[in-house]
């Protein structure tokens, strides 16, 4: 599985995985319950870099993924013009930017093993009902990490793009952004089928 962790020595790489994971849970939560208003887009805008900045990862980080997901939110924010009104869409498509990013942030401080073994403690009562915690901590590990992979892979796919000399295009994105995806998830597939997870 790719990992996405980053060394560093800020706040939130020292936390347990646990209680880092409930809080930031919790921050989204708290977004979520939010007006859709102007002052709740502007708060929701200005938590990610407040955790990026306690986690030490700096703003440079933060940007890269902003960068990755630009068409992500230009569709979101789009699409909700279509249909509600400018400041609920902005609302809306900032709560979507606050949790993507704080939910990479959970991915860039913390190692995938200590994510496995966190979430298999929370779900180890449910062995009793027949259901296997490994197995639900792998794949809630695994859809955590695929927002940042995919942005990643994004970015990747533009850098590609540019060296060629294309100029910016959702159209011309799309088919190879698939692409790259498909080709990704066929290799996760087989990588989980050769440690016997089916």
């Amino acid at each position: 599985m790719l990992s996405l962790y980053q060394p560093g020595t800020g706040l939130l790489h020292r936390a347990p995985t646990g209680p880092k994971a409930l809080a930031l849970a919790v921050v989204v939560l708290g977004l979520s319950f939010l007006p859709s208003s102007w002052w709740a887009a502007g708060v929701a805008v200005a938590v990610p870099p407040l955790g990026y900045a306690v986690a030490g990862l700096g703003p440079r980080t933060l940007f890269r993924q902003l960068l990755a997901l630009r068409w992500l939110l230009a569709i979101t924010l789009g699409f909700q013009l279509v249909f509600l009104s400018p400041e609920a869409a902005a609302a809306n498509t900032s709560r979507v930017l606050a949790t993507i990013l704080l939910a990479s942030l959970l991915v860039f401080t913390t190692r995938i093993t200590d994510l496995l073994d966190a979430v298999e403690k929370v779900l180890a009562p449910t062995a009793r009902w027949g259901l296997d915690p490994a197995r639900a901590s792998l794949l809630l590990s695994i859809t955590i990490t695929t927002v940042p992979v995919l942005a990643r892979l994004g970015a990747g796919v533009r850098e590609a793009q540019r060296a060629r000399g294309a100029r910016a295009s959702l159209a011309r994105f799309v088919i190879p952004f698939l692409v790259v995806s498909l080709k990704h998830a066929d290799e996760l597939g087989e990588a989980l089928t050769a440690r016997g997870v089916r």
